[in-house]
């Protein structure tokens, strides 16, 4: 694919294997990596490399021939090595670390299944992944094969979707759909596409980067039966992008299947504007579009990977008007205890009035924007649809609505109660203040 000049990579160990065996996906996965001797075979290891992943109970490591052929030997600070070899400072605590940091569990209604936002659920199908990422949000599940989701969990998760009239959008991970047994993965998106009310299935997952070759035109056959089908891929840096990254997505595209990008900005990695810019200009390149750029989690392992939000918020100030707008993702923070996907983004609305909006654009150039004077909410488009149920979910959309007046936090009435006896004025009687003969009398 001469329109996509990105390299191809094979370390010096693997240069005698045949092509048929480094492109298939059976046998990548089966020559994974996950020892100090195999990794030392491929990249010499600093003394913190090699402490970590002799130490006990460390989150699992496993690394496909192909995504370690994509190292540079040579750099201890290479932004893929990083994301896939563990060093000592993983066992290092930190201040706000949590195991579950976005509340997963206690969204879950059944095994596997996240209901965290009104019409859309994230289903877990496995947890297992072609390659780990050591500063993984779900490192308390993933990796560990007895943790692995049962027929009947799985049963439980479709009878939940099912009964859940206000879903219609359900995202497939884990661990990553990917990696599952083809038959497997047929079955549970025709299962799904069976429940009247999903409209579109999603899939997240790194199968694409860290092993292109399982992205074969027999998988995408499969895949296109299942529109609206959409995808989200996940690439950190320039680094990972190569003629069979391009070659995939590639595929992907032509079956009709729309690609996003999701990336989390991560210390020593891709926290650097330049970097970010060439990021979403070459995924663009090859035909996905970023999609989001996530604050790296306060997860267990992965503190020395976490930046100031100021960091994310001087990258987006570098694309935003420096770039196309297609090629600027969303800045997200998803908040700590299970508030969702929040976006942060530096402030281009610098003050309103009930007329006139002062705005500011990429360079700092300042405008104003006159509102109009002759608007009425009450003539505003009217909806004829049937509306999608939330119930007890509208939040601040439903104080804009006038649905409700106010938000309470939990237990919010409890603490503000006092248990007091009751103010005087709101009794039926009024009282005089005793021992003050100002002529006032209880009246009946």
């Amino acid at each position: 694919m001469a329109k996509y000049p990105f390299p191809s990579k094979r370390a010096p160990l693997y240069r005698d294997v045949p092509d048929e065996q480094w492109y298939n996906w059976r046998w990548q996965l089966s020559q994974r990596l996950n020892t100090a001797e195999e990794i030392g075979k491929v990249i010499p290891l600093t003394d913190s490399e090699r402490k970590a992943l002799n130490a006990p109970n460390l989150f699992r490591v496993d690394i496909t021939p192909y995504f370690i052929s994509l190292i540079d030997p040579d750099d201890p600070e290479d932004p893929i090595r990083k994301q896939v070899i563990p060093t000592a400072a993983e066992m290092v605590p930190f201040t706000a670390m949590m195991e579950d940091s976005l509340a997963e569990d206690r969204h879950s209604p059944v095994p596997g299944l996240v209901h965290r936002y009104p019409d859309r659920v994230l289903m877990l199908v496995t947890t297992q992944c072609a390659s780990y990422c050591r500063y993984c949000t779900r490192s308390r599940i993933v990796g560990d094969p007895s943790a692995t989701f049962s027929r009947q969990e799985f049963e439980l998760q479709l009878e939940y979707i099912r009964r859940t009239p206000q879903i219609r959008d359900v995202l497939l991970s884990g661990g990553d759909p990917l990696v599952l047994a083809p038959k497997i993965l047929d079955e549970i998106l025709s299962r799904l596409r069976e429940i009247e009310h999903i409209e579109i299935v999603r899939i997240g997952t790194r199968v694409p980067v860290f092993l292109p070759m399982r992205i074969t035109d027999e998988l995408c056959e499969m895949l296109q039966k299942y529109h609206p089908l959409w995808m989200n891929i996940h690439v950190n840096t320039p680094n990972e992008i190569t003629k069979e990254l391009a070659e995939a997505c590639d595929k992907l595209t032509r079956a009709g299947i729309p690609l996003g990008n999701q990336a989390v900005l991560l210390a020593g990695v891709n926290d650097n504007v330049d970097v970010q810019r060439q990021l979403v200009h070459d995924l663009v390149r090859i035909r996905v579009r970023p999609y989001y750029l996530y604050q790296c989690d306060l997860v267990e392992g992965a503190g020395h990977f976490r930046t100031p939000v100021g960091k994310g918020i001087e990258i987006m100030e570098g694309l935003r008007g420096h770039t196309s707008g297609y090629a600027v993702h969303q800045y997200i923070i998803d908040a700590p205890g299970g508030g969702g996907k929040i976006p942060v983004m530096p402030n281009y609305l610098l003050s309103y009035s009930d007329h006139k909006v002062v705005l500011r654009n990429y360079e700092g150039y300042i405008t104003t924007y006159e509102e109009p004077v002759d608007y009425l909410p009450e003539r505003a488009a009217k909806f004829k649809g049937e509306k999608r149920p939330e119930p007890g979910q509208s939040g601040v959309h439903g104080l804009l609505q006038g649905e409700q007046m106010f938000i309470k936090p939990e237990n919010f009435d409890e603490v503000h109660d006092r248990h007091g006896i009751q103010h005087r004025l709101k009794d039926e009687k009024k009282w005089q203040p005793l021992g003050i003969g100002s002529g006032m009398k209880e009246t009946a």
